[in-house]
């Protein structure tokens, strides 16, 4: 199985002469771009915000290793973004040595943003990432939306903002109405009308416990614009069966390209074990060289240090995972002097709330701080 980073080609209207052995794949996409050409959205920015990115042109892959689904920042007054603090967490995860940053995912309160927030968001990430030297490191935008529509407009919005990847969950607001192939569909109109390559993001508790099979994913992952999933399910049996399936990327085997990652911290062993090319972990918002650490032990050969590490990593994760981004903000606060809080109706922690959290992290930040 082959995989390319390649965009499809420019959207246009169905030709009516197609000759039938095209078969229902080449006339539904067709009919996909067709539908889907024309924005309902303005694009038009204001001075922040996407269009000013002047290299959303160049092409970058995804490499194997440590992706961060970065949290975003506001002023504590007014709610507004803070735009620097967006900037130089987004440096300061490059510098640690992380593959790849991932704005509006789960970490970043993407439900929070509105779709002109979305895009100066990605924006600043990639100027920051320029400025500091970074040019080369892809950003993988969350793209989710209940209908294919929108997300096929969140898509077109990440582009133009300087993301290279869409990272998409499947629908879930209308789920008793869905059929069984409705989900399969989403995808493939999604991607097919993409300008850029897709990876689905298999989350069930985000979504009323939609969970994506192995077959459903091994399926999609032959649309040639579909190049990765990130597994938040935390099942390994699955990612193992899609890994060989698709001949995932590893970090010693490019392999079809096709990236299999899994969706936190506590899962970075067992997914290198298991042939998995990387994780898309919140915890390394707070601890980036820990998790980077992981990767590069393992690499080195040296199992036994590699899961004394992982040990480390995952009672951090828990902690991330029973603060959520309330806890990871507060932890970031608690230890290296930024964060903030989170948007309403999000809670405000408490001093008890605080001394907690930063309890949690305290083992993996000492190894953070040691590195």
């Amino acid at each position: 199985m082959s995989h390319s980073s390649n965009t499809p080609s420019p959207v246009g209207s169905i030709d009516q002469h197609a000759p039938l052995h095209l078969g229902h794949s080449r006339l539904r996409s067709e009919l996909v771009n067709s539908v889907y050409s024309q924005s309902s959205y303005s694009n038009s920015p204001d001075s922040t915000a996407a269009s000013s990115v002047e290299d959303i042109r160049i092409h970058r892959s995804l490499p194997t290793g440590v992706y961060v689904p970065t949290v975003c920042f506001f002023e504590e007054t007014t709610e507004d973004l803070d735009v620097d603090a967006i900037a130089r967490h987004a440096v300061r995860l490059a510098e640690a040595g992380v593959a790849g940053i991932t704005t509006q995912g789960s970490n970043g309160e993407a439900v929070h943003l509105t779709h002109q927030e979305r895009k100066i968001v990605t924006s600043v990430t990639r100027r920051a990432l320029n400025e500091a030297g970074f040019a080369s490191m892809p950003i993988i935008v969350g793209c989710g939306a209940q209908s294919t529509r929108e997300t096929i407009e969140l898509c077109k919005d990440a582009a133009i903002s300087g993301g290279d990847f869409a990272l998409v969950l499947p629908p879930s607001y209308y789920k008793p109405s869905l059929k069984p192939n409705s989900v399969i569909e989403f995808f493939e109109d999604v991607a097919t009308a993409s300008p850029i390559p897709v990876l689905i993001y298999n989350y069930p508790g985000a979504v009323s416990g939609t969970d994506l099979d192995s077959d459903a994913i091994i399926k999609l992952a032959g649309h040639p614009n579909i190049v990765g999933c990130k597994l938040t399910c935390g099942n390994t049996g699955k990612l193992n069966r899609i890994a060989a399936a698709t001949q995932a990327a590893t970090p010693s085997d490019h392999g079809s390209g096709f990236m299999c990652m899994g969706g936190s911290a506590d899962f970075t062993l067992q997914m290198l074990v298991g042939g998995g090319s990387g994780v898309i972990c919140g915890l390394a918002n707070i601890v980036p060289k820990a998790c980077v650490e992981i990767f590069n032990v393992y690499q080195s050969g040296n199992l036994a240090k590699t899961q004394k590490l992982q040990g480390i990593v995952a009672r951090g994760d828990w902690a991330a995972i029973a603060g959520g981004i309330v806890g990871t903000k507060s932890a970031l606060q608690t230890y290296f002097g930024y964060g903030g809080l989170a948007r309403k109706p999000l809670p405000r922690p408490t001093i008890e709330d605080t001394k907690r959290y930063a309890e949690g992290f305290e083992e993996v930040v000492a190894l953070e701080k040691s590195l």
